[in-house]
């Protein structure tokens, strides 16, 4: 006789029914994602001729990516872990995103720093290409020459004697942009500092409801840092973080990188606002990109 069935005999098959459900849902998804891709691919192509710029990743939308945990945050419930549902979709993004194309990251990882590694990896998921340099700007040059489609380089710090961000102080359109701050999902098992970092890539600045922009002032003459904030907050810019990098001399001319608690783009009026409340000061402001802020854990994993 064959052995009675035990109550958990029904729940298991109710499990391998559930797993088989989600096999097929993701791949159906990878078969939308294909799809997509061939849309984009047009898109691309039909763009790059226009900007002369054939590099940009069109089927990279980190802003899209972050909108996407955000709404499923908003809907979670029950005793699964938030951050382990988080986890598996960025697996999942990247794993979708280099169905559409070449996708590679170069990290900022020195022998002293693996922290930055395991960040990028926590993000990027597991199958991703990602390959370590010993400099920022290092990760700089790879995105703009194309052999990374992402770089990701340390949050800046005031200290920096030689500030990678300054190499992204520019108006050239093939000038890699801050595109995401990570860790976004939460903190993993990161070894070492707990720095963050941004990701760089060759794509837009998109707006997700809740973001940081960077901006690079470049200055004529010499302004305090406070009189500098009281004209950005008047404009209606309030910044959130400030690294001032002086070209020679401290009292010169200097390039402040500020971040503002908004999503800016270059038609955004406050940028003229601002530049008007300087009067006769020579200035400069580039975009350098920005960020959608990241989730917030609470110290129970299951709670965003």
């Amino acid at each position: 006789m064959p052995p009675p069935k035990s109550p958990l005999d029904d729940l298991r098959r109710e499990i391998d029914h559930i797993d088989d459900t989600i096999h097929d849902l993701l791949m159906r998804r990878a078969a939308v994602v294909e799809r997509v891709g061939v849309v984009k691919g047009q898109i691309e192509a039909a763009e790059g001729q226009v900007s002369g710029n054939p590099q940009t990743p069109i089927y990279l939308r980190p802003a899209r990516e972050a909108v996407i945990l955000r709404r499923l945050m908003a809907r979670h419930a029950g005793s699964f872990p938030a951050m382990a549902v988080t986890r598996m979709w960025r697996e999942m993004i990247t794993a979708f995103t280099r169905l559409q194309g070449p996708f590679a990251v170069a990290v900022y990882a020195p022998e002293d720093r693996r922290g930055f590694w395991d960040v990028a990896r926590d993000h990027f998921g597991s199958v991703v290409p990602m390959t370590a340099v010993n400099s920022p700007a290092a990760a700089i040059r790879a995105v703009s020459e194309g052999t990374a489609t992402v770089g990701v380089v340390p949050y800046p710090a005031e200290d920096d004697a030689d500030p990678w961000w300054r190499f992204l102080v520019s108006s050239d359109a093939r000038t890699p942009r801050v595109v995401a701050r990570l860790p976004f999902a939460g903190r993993g098992n990161a070894r070492g500092e707990d720095r963050d970092a941004l990701a760089i890539a060759l794509v837009p600045h998109e707006p997700t409801g809740d973001d940081r922009t960077l901006l690079g002032i470049e200055l004529g003459h010499d302004l305090s840092r406070g009189r500098l904030k009281d004209h950005l907050e008047t404009s209606g810019l309030a910044p959130t973080y400030f690294c001032t990098w002086h070209a020679r001399d401290p009292s010169g001319p200097s390039i402040h990188l500020v971040e503002v608690a908004d999503f800016v783009d270059h038609t955004d009026p406050r940028l003229a606002a601002f530049a008007g409340r300087l009067g006769e000061i020579p200035v400069r402001i580039n975009i350098v990109g920005g960020y959608a802020v990241p989730l917030h854990f609470s110290h129970d994993a299951r709670k965003v």
